[in-house]
């Protein structure tokens, strides 16, 4: 059987794609009113509108993993999955389906990219084609426009699209916690949501800067008021070249990306010392990421509730294998053509995992306490107008995907590893 994932073409020459680093932002995806607005400087500029072009279909093989570089553990150790054999023999005519991506191939897709290397969609009769995403694509509308049959986005922008009148729905939460940062240098003193009075905020767009505004507004500041909200390129150079005060990042790539950068006045690279990290969860305005969607109108179809719980099972493999066997993850992904390096995708690995692990009800589960504060900040922050109607998300085909799995799909006693920093990431 022939596993694809198909990529966007490329948007600059080889010449400059070492610049990809400081652009490779990951749960990135633009509104569909907004797509053209995208900044598109770096390959990696980070929103998702609608496609307008067709991308061609790449053969991905599957390959050997690298020698060790990060050491997260589950307690489960190696990966023993379920017998899938039967499935396997039974199938005749795999049943074709696409995923699409909320950005370009990196780690943090890791383990979609291990479910068709390790053979878990094949195993579960699936021809599985992995759709990259880009400065254009807008995995929820891609969704619900019907342009691919699963997507992975974020939770309060798939709330907003569904308010809007797209019948999608969440039936898998695979990030049980934000990833989102907020990162200064340690001499500007900024240590809490409350410092930002006065202060040039860097945010991304296109929904990307909720749980910063959420975070201003539980303080009693708004922006254009109580301080100054700077849009950032998808990259941390504003931060770097000290044009803001603090500057968004995720915990697995741009927080990184300052760390693998010099220190003009040291010659080194950058310290976590040298940093003030805020981080969301603390704060309280955390919001669910990464969660597979689904329409509701093709779920309803015969035969179609079956092929998501198989598409969940073989996912949630692909990331157990992801939690236990991380190395051979990144290689995956180095593999599947992304432009970061391997230093950069090690790092995302190792912070990706802990973002997944530990899943106390399981993978895939949903943590409610968790969605009804993303309900409510995003009803304080006007991303929504009303609460969500019933439906907007559902755990019988996760459950269901679960119970086909035999080792350990909770990670309980899972260790976060240790990634060396790189220069530049590589």
């Amino acid at each position: 059987m022939t596993r694809t994932y198909r990529r966007r073409p490329r948007l600059l020459g080889a010449g400059i794609l070492a610049l990809s680093l400081v652009a490779a932002s990951c749960g990135d995806d633009d509104e569909a009113s907004d797509a053209t607005d995208a900044p598109a400087a770096t390959e990696a500029a980070a929103t998702d509108a609608p496609a307008a072009t067709e991308a061609a279909a790449t053969t991905m093989a599957g390959t050997d993993a690298p020698a060790s570089t990060t050491g997260g553990t589950g307690s489960g150790g190696a990966t023993t999955v379920g017998s899938t054999a039967g499935a396997a023999a039974e199938c005749d005519t795999p049943d074709p389906v696409s995923l699409q991506l909320q950005w370009f191939v990196q780690a943090q897709f890791g383990g979609y990219l291990a479910a068709i290397d390790q053979g878990f969609y094949e195993d579960m009769c699936l021809d599985v084609e992995i759709l990259e995403g880009g400065v254009d694509i807008v995995p929820q509308q891609q969704l619900a426009d019907g342009a691919a049959d699963f997507a992975i986005a974020w939770v309060p922008k798939a709330l907003q699209t569904r308010e809007q009148g797209a019948n999608i729905v969440n039936i898998a939460q695979i990030f049980q916690r934000s990833g989102t940062l907020q990162v200064s240098f340690a001499d500007a003193g900024i240590t809490s949501p409350a410092d930002f009075a006065g202060k040039k905020i860097g945010v991304w767009e296109f929904g990307n800067e909720y749980e910063v505004t959420a975070a201003a507004l539980k303080e009693g500041l708004v922006a254009g008021e109580d301080y100054e909200k700077v849009i950032q390129p998808f990259d941390m150079s504003l931060l770097l070249n000290r044009e803001i005060d603090v500057a968004e990042a995720m915990i697995y790539n741009e927080y990184a990306q300052v760390l693998e950068a010099e220190d003009p006045d040291t010659g080194a690279l950058y310290q976590p010392e040298d940093l003030s990290v805020i981080d969301y969860n603390e704060v309280g305005t955390a919001m669910l990421q990464d969660a597979i969607f689904a329409r509701e109108a093709w779920l309803a179809e015969e035969g179609s509730e079956d092929v998501a719980e198989r598409f969940l099972r073989a996912s949630f493999r692909g990331w157990i294998f992801c939690r236990d066997d991380p190395d051979a993850c990144i290689q995956y992904t180095v593999d599947a053509g992304s432009t970061l390096g391997a230093g950069h995708q090690a790092w995302m690995m190792n912070e990706i995992n802990p973002l997944i692990w530990p899943s106390p009800d399981g993978i895939g589960a949903m943590p409610m306490d968790t969605w009804d504060q993303t309900v409510a900040v995003s009803l304080e922050a006007k991303i929504i107008d009303a609460e969500p109607a019933e439906g907007a998300f559902r755990t019988d085909l996760a459950d269901a995907a679960r119970e086909g799995i035999t080792e350990d799909a909770t990670g309980e006693g899972f260790t976060k590893g240790t990634v060396e920093v790189t220069p530049g990431g590589n």
